[in-house]
């Protein structure tokens, strides 16, 4: 089944006096790119998220976002004095910095140091931070499965889409093949009227020399070669999209091999009505890379 690589999933929970709600989005990517806003407080939480998406997903650009709030605080706050003398040596380095470079700055004071992520924070018993952890850790499960989950339906409906679309492919090469075979006189025409040219204004020409041109002109009206790489595509698009393995790499690949062979029947067309097939074959081509984007 495909999966799109756009989703939404959110979960909230709580624990005695603490709440916390989970957010996590995600959007298309060339890779798996994965950024975590997590509280540095809850310890193994960030690489149980990490190998819970890693896992479960290929490619995507997946934000997660955890927000905890606490009712009421037992045992009031304290100052966390690792993460106090860190923020204070920084403050120092930029302060001298400042000014060696010529830079005033103000003084910051208590209200701003305490105010920096992790300077202060509540006292609470160990066993209750480790409940706490436990509880968190068992939510991502969940959520992880609620992402995924809205993946595969929103990569249903995507899938339909780019069936759509080579279903108008197919139906284009089809009808490229059957023009293609309808100029074949008018081909055979220029060709007869470019051999007639060459022999008028080079008749001692060798004859060798006239064939090999003649062959380069053919090959060069010739769109078998890209009609029968079109139907190729086709087939190998639709059992990608069957496939229950991520595709959205190789499907990305078929659709620059889609556009490169309209293009050269654009150019090879030399026939207004295949011409037009090959601009309609481009332009659901394009359609079609769009939704590509998106897949897993």
């Amino acid at each position: 089944m495909t999966h799109s690589m756009t989703a939404f999933a959110s979960r909230t929970g709580a624990f005695s006096a603490v709440s916390w709600a989970w957010e996590m989005r995600g959007v298309n990517a060339r890779g798996l790119d994965l950024r975590l806003r997590l509280p540095d407080s809850i310890e193994g939480l960030e690489p149980a998220v990490r190998a819970a998406l890693t896992k479960a997903l290929a490619r995507g650009n997946v934000t997660v976002n955890l927000r905890l709030s606490r009712e009421d605080i037992q045992g009031g706050l304290t100052v966390d004095a690792a993460q106090l003398d860190g923020v204070l040596k920084a403050l120092d380095m930029v302060q001298e910095r400042a000014f060696e470079m010529g830079v005033t700055l103000g003084q910051p004071t208590a209200a701003d140091v305490l105010a920096q992520r992790g300077v202060l924070v509540s006292a609470k018993s160990d066993e209750r931070s480790t409940e706490l952890a436990a509880a968190l850790l068992a939510d991502i499960a969940p959520l992880v499965a609620d992402f995924v989950g809205m993946r595969a339906h929103e990569g249903a409906a995507l899938q339909e889409v780019i069936a759509e679309q080579l279903a108008q492919i197919d139906m284009l090469t089809a009808a490229a093949a059957k023009q293609a075979v309808r100029r074949a006189p008018q081909v055979r025409e220029n060709l007869t009227a470019a051999l007639r040219r060459v022999r008028e204004d080079a008749p001692d020409m060798d004859e060798g020399r006239i064939a090999q041109e003649l062959a380069l002109l053919a090959v060069k009206s010739d769109v078998t070669e890209e009609i029968d790489r079109l139907k190729a595509h086709v087939v190998a698009a639709r059992a990608l999209l069957a496939s229950d393995k991520p595709a959205g790499r190789k499907l990305d690949f078929l659709a620059q091999e889609f556009n490169r062979e309209a293009n050269t029947l654009c150019a090879k067309a030399q026939a207004t009505d295949l011409t037009a097939i090959g601009l309609d074959l481009k332009a659901v081509i394009d359609q079609m890379r769009e939704q590509i984007q998106n897949v897993e």
